[in-house]
């Protein structure tokens, strides 16, 4: 990584009742990711086994990316953002830049790589040819608004159909009365609306509920325009735009006043300085994986580096205190004017108690309460959530959102119009959660899943990817490192007992098969993997591969030549002897045979076969007669099964097992592509229906059926390419296999 020069903070400090941050520094210089004496460290969304645990580090923080390039867009000179977060909404902001004639380098490479940013000054920005559309930037649509509404030109800005869904009249109230001519264009207070810029005057707002974004539009506008703005907030809301502005020269004067916060830029620059700055892990994000760390009790194993802990953004640690979770701050450092530090989580999983937040705490915490309701699902007693509104108008309606998926999985709950009250429970949770396009409803609810005792779905992964590029890999490697090194499938409420770990479990039965034969059963929906993954297994490790599904093939391609599939009701342990199904070992490799001769690939694949596999694999003849034969490939010093009843039924003591899963639509692309097809819109809804009608017949079959084994794995693989889920099966299998 390229190594910036530190920038030069020239604003000045007055006090209103404050005296002052220490923890405001100048921007450092950014390296090569090593903070010194601390050795290697892991990049953004990746995962580092060290002595005694594991690192990670989130992406970079979605507030502080986007102010930078808005700011860095508004200075005189190049802005150089180390660690910028490659989201969907920085992206869109990007892009929107972009048309109004920003030049920004490197934000579409990887996060290794340093955004550089063109500043056009205060008022050069061009018109734009067409809508900005922001998509579903919240963030970038309000404070976008706040620069423009200085800039002397007319634009359109808009969003897809969940921001415009967002209330608008927050922002464009204000900067009306600055003198921007704002006109909505559809329904009034929401997105599109036209804005014309420039001309204005200074303003003193008072806000009736804290908002970074409400504040940070108007010091945009207020900076931009050359005037002086006061913000007036009941509490203390997020302050990265005022750390920003000061370190490009901007005078900001903050402090408690009589009934809130008071935040006032008296007079603004004619010119900001470039930005020179390391963006630090998003503490959103990394709440996630705090939240995990104490759920399932890994002590302080898992290590989060290089994590933003700006005190306007901590406030679910003294709430984690509170439940019981003993989160510590090692090596606080500032870097670019912001609080920096990495994040521990002690304790040894016991159970976590309930919690009470109010409407002091929320501003602290706002994008955190989706995961702290979560983790009140699993703490002893009534949690109770209050002074959360704001939260109705986020991307989706979050505490309708949580209150929804809570009921939905299992857990008691009661919605208020400002906040919930969750009780928690010990009891298995089961069910799909709705994730209504919110990226923070989804990895909240995809954390509870990851943890024993839990078996939960997400409709729409893929949301995730606004904030948390690669959650659900970085998540499915944590996972599995967690349970290689044999912890629990399930952790019981206090006085219950603790089952016993994958490795114990394998350890005290018998392994089907041969003894010194290490069984690996992997289950799943179709198009999950299975096959790739398998396959690559097996041939990592030497063991044989099973593909159970070839047997099935074989049985109904010959059941079809002899025109007796489309009458599954009459078929007879004699029919199926008389295929004279077998299997053909060539070292570890797998190939069918029947009647004595080797079926082919592509007739065991065609369209006829896999039409008629599912109706016949739920015969109950068929099942018995190829039970004994799947058994007895578990021969040699390991067997990779893989299947749809694999742990269930044909090795239901096998030393690991898997199940695999992924987003219906993810799966649909890889059938289409195996199939050599194009993967439009179209053909990948259809293909997806399919899969899911299959899933359907297959899980609801009194013989069996699809289902998750109690003890196995759930390995997500939506978002991970076969090499990592290859990764995490083995480390799973390294911890079971026995001692030489």
């Amino acid at each position: 990584m390229d190594t910036l020069a530190p920038g030069r903070r020239r604003g000045r400090r007055a006090g209103v009742g404050h005296a002052g941050r220490s923890d405001r520094g100048h921007p450092r210089d950014v390296g090569t990711g090593r903070h010194g004496g601390r050795g290697a460290t892991a990049g953004a969304g990746e995962a580092l086994v060290r002595s005694g645990g594991l690192s990670i580090r989130v992406p970079g923080d979605k507030s502080i990316t986007q102010r930078a390039l808005i700011l860095g867009a508004m200075a005189d000179g190049e802005s150089r953002i180390a660690g910028a977060l490659r989201g969907a909404d920085p992206l869109a902001t990007g892009r929107a830049l972009a048309a109004l004639g920003v030049e920004i380098d490197g934000l579409d490479a990887g996060e290794d790589q340093v955004v550089r940013i063109a500043g056009c000054g205060l008022r050069s920005w061009r018109s734009p040819s067409g809508t900005l559309d922001l998509e579903n930037s919240g963030t970038g649509v309000r404070l976008l608004a706040g620069a423009l509404a200085a800039q002397p030109l007319t634009a359109v800005l808009a969003g897809d159909e969940s921001l415009s869904r967002r209330p608008m009249g927050r922002i464009t109230g204000p900067l009306r009365r600055m003198g921007a001519s704002i006109r909505y264009l559809e329904r009034p207070g929401v997105l599109p609306f036209q804005i014309v810029g420039g001309g204005l005057n200074g303003i003193r707002h008072e806000g009736r509920v804290a908002s970074a974004q409400v504040k940070s539009a108007i010091l945009f506008a207020g900076v931009g325009g050359g005037v002086g703005v006061e913000v007036r907030e009941p509490r203390r809301s997020r302050d990265h735009s005022e750390r920003m502005l000061e370190g490009m020269g901007v005078e900001v004067v903050e402090g408690a006043a009589a009934e809130g916060w008071l935040v006032r830029v008296p007079e603004p620059p004619p010119r900001l300085s470039p930005l020179q700055m390391q963006v630090p892990g998003d503490f959103s994000s990394a709440a996630f994986f705090l939240a995990w760390a104490a759920l399932v009790g890994c002590g302080d194993l898992l290590q989060l580096e290089a994590v933003g802990v700006n005190p306007t953004r901590t406030g679910l640690l003294p709430a984690l205190a509170r439940m019981g979770a003993d989160v510590r701050v090692l090596g606080r450092r500032s870097e670019g004017g912001e609080a920096v530090g990495d994040l521990v989580v002690g304790g040894d999983g016991s159970a976590l108690h309930a919690v009470t937040v109010g409407e002091d705490e929320i501003p602290g915490m706002v994008d955190e309460v989706p995961i702290l309701a979560v983790l009140a699902a699993r703490a002893e007693g009534v949690s109770r959530i209050s002074g959360a509104g704001e939260l109705r108008v986020k991307e989706s309606d979050r505490l309708a959102a949580l209150a929804t998926n809570l009921r939905r999985i299992g857990v008691a709950v009661e919605e208020f119009d400002d906040g919930l009250e969750v009780e928690g429970t010990d009891a298995p949770l089961t069910g799909v959660v709705e994730s209504f396009h919110d990226h923070r409803i989804a990895m909240a609810f995809g954390i509870l899943g990851a943890t024993p005792g839990c078996n939960i779905r997400i409709d729409d992964p893929g949301t995730t990817d606004v904030s948390f590029p690669g959650f659900w890999d970085l998540l499915g490697r944590v996972r599995t490192w967690w349970e290689s090194m044999g912890h629990g499938t399930w952790r019981p409420g206090p006085g219950k007992r603790q089952p016993r770990s994958v490795a114990q479990d394998a350890r005290a039965s018998a392994v089907a098969g041969s003894a010194g034969c290490t069984v690996v059963a992997i289950d799943g929906s179709a198009g999950s993997g299975k096959s790739t993954t398998a396959a690559a297994v097996a041939g990592q490790l030497g063991y044989r591969h099973l593909d159970s599904g070839a047997l099935y093939r074989a049985v109904t391609l010959g059941l079809l030549d002899a025109d007796l599939a489309m009458a599954v009701e009459t078929v007879t342990p004699a029919d199926l002897e008389a295929l004279d199904i077998a299997i053909e070992w060539r070292d570890a490799a797998m190939a069918v045979r029947m009647r004595g001769v080797r079926v082919p690939e592509e007739a065991l694949r065609a369209a006829r076969v896999t039409s008629e596999v599912s109706a016949v694999s739920a015969l109950a003849p068929v099942r018995e007669h190829l039970l004994e034969l799947q058994r007895a490939a578990a021969d040699g010093p390991g067997l990779v099964a893989e299947g749809r009843d694999m742990g269930t039924v044909v090795f239901p003591d096998a030393a690991v097992k898997i199940y695999l899963d992924a987003h219906p639509r993810e799966r649909a692309r890889r059938r289409i592509r195996q199939r050599g097809g194009s993967a439009g819109a179209a053909e990948i809804e259809e293909e997806a229906r399919r899969l899911k009608d299959r899933d359907e017949r297959d899980s609801s079959r009194s013989l069996a059926p699809l289902a998750r084994a109690g003890d196995a794995v759930l390995l997500d693989t939506t978002h991970m390419d076969p090499r990592a889920q290859m990764e995490a099966v083995i480390r799973l299998v390294r911890s079971v296999e026995p001692s030489p």
